[in-house]
């Protein structure tokens, strides 16, 4: 297909934003549903579409899917990167925006897609999914690990159909959004930078061509995977990690 459609649930801050200029650049036309509108200058992208909803309100989400695909045509790639940003009860909210909302998107689609050309689901997920974040509650830990199997599960029911899913787990990333934060606090970066084999923090734009390459004919036989993208942080023993820092501080120590 040459100029596929493409649909981003969440698409205007953070790796979605990244997502849509690299997916524009490469000729798709893009659909971004999310609560949040985009930026004044994101609002001026030509080739996108950005639709209001809140994913988590079930009868609002069909009415924009309908409109989506009335006025877009049926898209080859389906994109999640919405994350529950509330303050009330998290275990509620984490499950509905993150888990429900994409189970019901991916049932509500699965008769929907371009039928011709590759087709792909693709499901951002977290390290949190299978290792402990202190800063992050049990509610963001299950529903990332439940995300995981929701790809596996949807991989092998929607195969038959042609659509592959996927999911990427994440590490810390650099955003356009937090760059400046990262910047002031040097110490952490410096961190990040030390405990991470390729020896510096992954950025949105890479993460996009990540997920571009899965949402693409070129991973056409890969469905039911969980790609870890996190600079190779999780390959190490956690106490040899600790004894580096440890050293890394003691060497600061001895210096100062």
């Amino acid at each position: 297909m040459e100029h596929p459609h493409t649909l981003i649930i969440g698409g205007t801050r953070g790796i979605g934003r990244a997502f849509v200029k690299s997916l524009v650049g490469e000729g798709h036309a893009v659909s971004a549903i999310g609560r949040r509108p985009p930026t004044e200058p994101d609002q001026k992208i030509p080739g996108v579409n950005y639709i209001g909803a809140d994913v988590s309100k079930e009868e609002e989400l069909h009415l924009a899917l309908s409109d989506l695909i009335r006025e877009r045509g049926k898209p080859s790639y389906l994109v999640f990167l919405q994350r529950y940003r509330d303050t009330g009860d998290t275990w509620v909210g984490e499950f509905e925006v993150s888990v429900t909302a994409t189970r019901n998107i991916i049932e509500a689609m699965a008769g929907s897609f371009s039928p011709e050309g590759d087709k792909s689901i693709l499901v951002v997920s977290s390290v949190a999914s299978f290792l402990i974040a202190s800063e992050q509650p049990l509610s963001y830990h299950v529903a990332k690990a439940a995300l995981v199997q929701l790809v596996r599960y949807y991989a092998c029911t929607l195969g038959p159909k042609g659509i592959r899913a996927n999911a990427v787990s994440l590490g810390t990333v650099l955003k356009e959004e937090s760059r400046q934060f990262y910047e002031d606090n040097q110490e952490l970066s410096q961190l990040y930078r030390d405990i991470t084999p390729l020896g510096r923090m992954g950025t949105a734009d890479e993460i996009s061509q990540v997920i571009g390459f899965l949402c693409s004919p070129k991973a056409s036989y890969i469905t039911g995977q969980n790609i870890t993208v996190d600079g190779g942080v999780s390959l190490q023993w956690h106490e040899s990690l600790a004894r580096r820092i440890a050293d890394l501080d003691h060497l600061k120590v001895t210096r100062s």
